[in-house]
């Protein structure tokens, strides 16, 4: 069913798909991390991710507000942890109907179908109009920003709540950044908070808005940090390492001052992450950029003697 996931996209049809990411075989695993999410990442959604189920809520009703807008019209994928979110309880404040009417305006798909005015969807594209098809598709997915900008905006006036594409913990000043996605950004907050007490420079970045990607956000994030540690819960297979340090990397490659990035990968399978396993690499990424490793990135919590991968 992967094509199809294009195909909604390609047809603008405002879909909202909550996705309780987990990982993927083999071996055969129903626990979670960012294996299913990145499998779709160029598939032409907005892509957000959660930290917590109140998130996930908040952001399925977002969703809605910002695919039907008529400016946008295109499916929106909410993207939760698999089993640390998914199968958690935990208390959910749920708004009343008429905040939810207030901030959801009835919706008009404007190329609905209707016998009495027969049109084609998902025609047969030629090469000579699919480029054309193609390019106008990732500029109208671009300025869908404004819109997503301008939900969380009004989001937060009705419901108190409000979100950013980028979302800083503790980071004024501070020399070394995380950069994490996902509900084990919570986790990584209470190691931000340890090293703080002991007098660390250091701060966290929550990436919440994966596509489009907030590039100007990203790049006043981080500047004036010497590090920034990029944490994945999945591996760009025989790639450069973990996909969302790979793309952190490109888009601060033009930057004539930027902070040397340090990539990890660990969490996969829905294996645990503790404070003190977010505290190792706080140092260790420290470590590797002081020395200069040469490696792609390092392995967290893996059995064995398998830690750095080289290129």
């Amino acid at each position: 069913m992967h094509e199809v996931v294009y195909v909604a996209s390609s047809m603008r049809y405002p879909i909202v798909m909550t996705v309780c990411n987990r990982a993927l075989s083999a071996p055969l695993s129903v626990w979670g991390d960012h294996s299913d999410a990145m499998a779709v990442r160029d598939t032409g959604w907005i892509q957000v991710f959660c930290q917590n189920n109140q998130e996930a809520f908040d952001m399925t009703l977002w969703a809605f507000r910002v695919g039907e807008d008529s400016r946008v019209l295109f499916p929106v994928m909410v993207h939760f942890d698999g089993f640390s979110l998914s199968h958690v309880t935990e208390p959910v404040i749920l708004p009343e109907r008429e905040e939810v009417n207030r901030f959801l305006p009835r919706f008009q798909y404007p190329f609905a179908l209707n016998p009495d005015e027969p049109m084609t969807h998902g025609a047969f594209g030629p090469p000579d109009i699919y480029s054309e098809a193609k390019v106008a598709q990732e500029i109208a997915l671009r300025k869908s920003k404004d819109v997503i900008l301008q939900g969380w905006k009004e989001f937060g006036d009705i419901f108190g709540r409000y979100y950013d594409p980028i979302e800083p913990y503790r980071t004024e000043g501070a020399k070394l950044l995380l950069l994490t996605m996902g509900s084990f950004s919570e986790t990584a907050k209470i190691a931000i908070d340890t090293k703080k007490d002991k007098g660390e420079s250091v701060g966290l970045i929550n990436l919440r808005l994966w596509r489009p990607f907030p590039f100007e956000e990203l790049r006043q994030a981080v500047k004036g940090a010497e590090t920034l540690i990029v944490f994945d819960r999945c591996i760009s297979f025989g790639g450069p390492g973990g996909p969302v340090s790979s793309e952190i990397r490109s888009a601060l490659y033009n930057e004539k001052k930027r902070p040397g990035i340090v990539s990890f990968v660990g969490g996969l399978g829905g294996r645990d992450m503790s404070v003190k396993d977010f505290e190792y690499v706080i140092d260790r990424g420290r470590e590797i950029v002081e020395k200069g490793s040469k490696e792609l990135f390092e392995t967290v919590g893996i059995r064995g003697k398998v830690s750095g991968i080289r290129g």
